[in-house]
């Protein structure tokens, strides 16, 4: 089979820059990647000097998403035997050797050969929080939710404004049925960024789960709130109809409770109504009227306590 320069006439400059401009567009086209970056590593290797460690990783990541663990394999053992001949261990900890760690033993799940490099990365540097987290990210691979969250909630006590770590925390406390514990980690979040939709949605979901009268009004409020920041937000809209339904459902409730309960549900009723039509005629207007949903909202009197 002829080669890449043979194929397109170019020579190895050309393929150089073609995964360079590749790179700096974000493209994960992987089977081209694979195509170039195999004949450039394995005929030209020499003569890309430090651009050879980050085609390494780019030939990597691509060579993992076409199911290459073959090619994977030898750019990281050609890397790591670079580093040897020009005696630089310091790149075994470099930013390039981080993820190509990560690439190559998360995909084999050589767990302990992944954690070895990240305790050294980790002994160099105790504050490096990539690998804190990847380490946690083993764990929660190999189906150790409890170690996981050991691990995450000390993670947090020396970085508690990691809003990433937060929600994963709170993904997890979810798996494990651990409500009340999810609905901190969310409330965490929506201090630290009040305006996010998904946040307030998320809170709400897990209120409407843990159920009960007072959860129930809670889930409306900050569905509400969801809808309120993001008035597309159908997953919302759903849940303020479900949860104004079970309070009005609910036979501990007041008549006006009751009333104004049956009215929120009506009105989420008709507007997931009026999207799936809007949706069907292939128009462009927003799924519901910001007007529509403001007036309701307001109407509602919600205050986030």
């Amino acid at each position: 089979m002829a080669s890449v320069s043979e194929m397109y006439d170019v020579g190895w400059e050309e393929m150089r820059d073609k995964l360079r401009k590749w790179r700096e567009d974000n493209c994960r086209n992987s089977e081209q990647i694979v195509d170039v970056g195999e004949e450039l590593i394995s005929e030209h290797a020499s003569k890309l000097g430090d651009d050879i460690w980050i085609i390494y990783e780019q030939v990597m990541i691509a060579a993992l998403d076409c199911s290459r663990d073959d090619l994977a394999l030898v750019s990281f053992y050609h890397a790591s035997s670079y580093a040897q001949e020009i005696q630089k261990p310091s790149l075994s900890h470099s930013h390039f050797y981080f993820k190509i760690n990560l690439c190559s033993f998360f995909s084999l799940c050589r767990y302990d050969e992944a954690n070895k490099h990240y305790d050294a990365i980790l002994q160099d540097d105790p504050t490096n929080t990539a690998a804190r987290k990847r380490k946690i990210s083993i764990l929660k691979a190999q189906g150790k939710c409890t170690e996981a969250i050991r691990e995450l909630n000390e993670y947090l006590e020396q970085f508690v404004g990691d809003q990433e770590a937060w929600h994963e925390l709170s993904e997890l406390y979810i798996n494990e049925h651990d409500y009340g514990k999810a609905a901190f980690c969310l409330e965490e979040l929506m201090m630290t960024n009040p305006h996010n939709h998904l946040y307030c949605e998320q809170y709400a979901e897990v209120k409407y789960t843990q159920g009960g009268l007072e959860n129930l009004e809670l889930s409306r409020k900050y569905f509400a709130q969801a809808l309120r920041l993001n008035n597309r937000n159908m997953r919302a809209l759903f849940g303020l109809y479900m949860s104004a339904s079970h309070i009005a459902a609910s036979p501990k409730v007041s008549a006006k409770v009751k009333k104004d309960n049956i009215k929120y549900a009506a009105w989420a009723a008709t507007q997931i109504n009026r999207a799936y039509k809007l949706a069907g005629r292939g128009t462009k207007e927003n799924k519901c009227s910001m007007k529509a949903v403001e007036e309701m909202l307001e109407s509602m009197q919600i205050t986030m306590s």
